[in-house]
C-alpha cells in the first residue's frame, strides 16, 4: 500500500477522531424527540421514580394532578429561612450524615427520607412521629407537591456553629446533588473536590431561591 495513502487515510481518521471528541452531547425530549436545551424540564415517571427528560411542550401536557404515569417535576426553589428543627428532632430522624431530602411518595403512600452517598441515593428510616411534629410546627410542608418536590436539609457545618439551610425544591435537585457526590467522592472523607462541589451547589440554590441580594422568599 502506497506511503502517501497510508498517510491521507491516516489524517483522515484523525479529524474524524476530533470531530467526534468535539461533538457536543445532545439530549432529546424523551416523549417526542425534540432537541433540548440544556436547562429543560423534567418529568417524573411515578413508579420507578425515573426522571424523564421533556421539552416545555410535552412537559405541559402531564402538569394535571390527575396525570398518572408521568408528573410534571416544578422548577420552583424555596428557601425556608424560619424553618424549624432541634438538633433533638434531626437525631430521631436516624440520618447518619448531615444532609437529606424528604418527600411525599404517592405509590407508596409515605413520607420517604434519604440522604447522598457515594453509592447514590440511600433510604432511612424515618420515625414518623418526629416528622408529624416537624410538619405541624412548620406547615409550609403541607404544600410540597407529592413526589415531586422535597424538603431538602443541608446541615453540613453545624457543628462549627454554621446555619442549617432548609429549602423546598423540584426532586430533580436532589438528584442532582446525589449524582454530584457520587461522581466526585474520593476516599473516606469524600475529598475537598466533592465539597466544593457540594458548596457550589447550594451557591446555585440559593441564587434559585433568589437570595443573590440577601433577600429571603420563604
Amino acid at each position: 500500500m502506497p506511503s502517501s495513502y497510508v498517510g491521507q487515510r491516516d489524517g483522515a481518521f484523525t479529524t474524524l477522531r476530533q470531530f467526534a471528541r468535539k461533538r457536543p452531547r445532545v439530549e432529546c425530549c424523551e416523549i417526542c424527540g425534540q432537541q433540548l436545551a440544556l436547562n429543560h424540564q423534567h418529568l417524573l415517571e411515578t413508579q420507578s421514580r425515573k426522571l424523564v427528560c421533556a421539552c416545555d411542550a410535552c412537559a405541559v401536557l402531564f402538569s394535571s394532578q390527575s396525570a398518572t404515569k408521568y408528573k410534571r417535576v416544578p422548577r420552583r426553589v424555596l428557601f425556608l429561612h424560619e424553618f424549624q428543627m432541634t438538633d433533638g428532632q434531626w437525631d430521631s430522624l436516624m440520618i447518619p450524615i448531615e444532609m437529606a431530602f424528604f418527600f411525599n411518595s404517592t405509590p407508596q403512600g409515605k413520607i420517604g427520607a434519604f440522604y447522598p452517598s457515594p453509592a447514590g441515593a440511600t433510604e432511612s428510616l424515618l420515625s414518623l412521629d418526629t416528622w408529624n411534629d416537624i410538619v405541624q410546627t412548620n406547615p409550609i410542608l403541607e404544600k410540597i407537591e407529592p413526589s415531586v418536590e422535597a424538603l431538602l436539609v443541608n446541615r453540613v457545618g453545624a457543628t462549627r456553629g454554621v446555619s442549617a439551610e432548609h429549602y423546598i425544591v423540584p426532586i430533580d435537585e436532589c438528584y442532582k446533588l446525589v449524582g454530584l457526590i457520587r461522581i466526585h467522592w474520593h476516599g473516606l472523607s469524600g475529598g475537598t473536590e466533592v465539597w466544593r462541589e457540594v458548596g457550589n451547589f447550594f451557591a446555585e440554590l440559593k441564587q434559585k431561591a433568589g437570595l443573590h441580594n440577601g433577600e429571603s422568599n420563604a
